[in-house]
């Protein structure tokens, strides 16, 4: 089995881990499947529509569940509409047979959270989403739910993405401010490190226009999401702008997309995380898509700092932002190597040096 250290494991070790059969893709990786610090998860040949969310539970796998609870089978060969407020379960592409020692995590990639797709990928047994344990052996699958535009898909589609890990080697406070001290990870001066580092909005405004963010428009067309520049802007989202309260009340069941105040910087040596929801910030959930590769903001990579785009949405109430209110977290763990390849540096990375940027699918 490949020799592997502790930390989060980069792009050539994924290689070598589906080298040695612990990473058992169905067709070969694409060229650009394999990110500086996680791996892209590609849908398979089928689907399922299904009456609810679920987890299969200790004594049971997907396939138990999907035997009680799907409606009819999807064939995605040939691409599907997946439709708001239904729920999917995917199967996925790769597979796994992790040693004992790696365990993983996965989440939405930034594309697929900025066009509010909920993704979680769930395992045979298991109790948690997203949470893949040490020595996991089987398939995985995709649980999809579009919330507020339909969404073409097929197989190869890449909707999450996979973080291997060895050990506990996430940072600690005073492990993080040592960084901040050295890298200067976020653009605060005096930033709030408390389980992570706080990142906070911007409603200022960017621009000539002070525009602070996007609104979704509700019954919109279709978005194919393996064909980025489609789709015109105007069609899908309605802008916001500042005004004298630096202000935005945000609605129920609608979904925005804002931006960070502060730039953040992931150095090479690192990858990072952004907590989700907090109900101690508001009733909001704030970024779906969480994993920041190494090289985010890095200067050599082309980063010079970027901004943490941002994907709210309200829970059951109104609530009020304020600019520069908290709204959330990143965690910074460090990686078992350097990756040869930073984020923005060659590998298709379509956020680096980032401001407040829709995704890559609008125009």
């Amino acid at each position: 089995m490949v020799a592997l250290k502790d930390g989060i494991q980069s792009a050539d070790a994924i290689m070598r881990l589906a080298e040695a059969g612990a990473i058992k893709p169905e067709t070969p990786f694409a060229s650009d499947q394999i990110q500086p610090a996680s791996l892209d998860l590609r849908l398979g040949r089928r689907a399922y529509r299904v009456r609810a969310s679920f987890l299969p539970g200790r004594n049971h796998t997907v396939q138990d569940r999907l035997d009680q609870l799907s409606f009819h089978e999807i064939d995605l060969s040939r691409g599907a509409i997946l439709e708001t407020g239904s729920v999917y379960i995917a199967e996925l592409q790769e597979e796994l047979a992790l040693p004992e020692n790696l365990s993983a995590a996965a989440n939405p990639k930034s594309s697929t959270g900025r066009i509010d797709v909920f993704t979680r990928v769930i395992t045979d047994h298991s109790q948690e989403f997203d949470t893949i344990g040490a020595g996991y052996r089987g398939r995985l699958y995709a649980e999809i739910s579009p919330r507020t535009f339909p969404v073409l898909v097929r197989t190869g589609t890449r909707l999450s993405q996979l973080r291997l890990r060895k050990g506990e080697v996430r940072l600690s406070d005073a492990e993080l401010l040592d960084l901040h001290q050295r890298e200067r990870v976020v653009t605060s001066a005096e930033p709030s490190i408390q389980d992570g580092v706080a990142v906070s909005v911007d409603l200022a405004g960017f621009g000539p226009d002070n525009l602070i963010g996007y609104r979704a428009k509700r019954h919109t067309g279709l978005v194919d999401v393996d064909k980025p520049g489609s789709c015109r802007v105007a069609d899908f989202w309605e802008p916001l702008y500042a005004d004298s309260s630096r202000t935005l009340i945000l609605d129920p069941g609608q979904f925005y997309i804002l931006a960070s105040k502060e730039a953040v910087h992931v150095p090479p040596d690192y990858a990072a995380e952004m907590v989700p929801f907090d109900p101690l910030v508001g009733e909001f959930r704030v970024h779906y898509a969480g994993f920041f590769d190494p090289g985010f903001g890095h200067a050599e990579a082309g980063g010079e700092g970027a901004r943490a785009v941002l994907e709210v949405r309200s829970r059951d109430v109104p609530f009020i932002l304020e600019d520069g209110q908290i709204v959330g977290r990143l965690v910074y763990e460090r990686m078992a190597e350097r990756p040869r390849v930073l984020y923005g540096a060659g590998v298709g990375s379509n956020y680096q040096a980032q401001g407040l940027k829709l995704s890559k699918h609008f125009r």
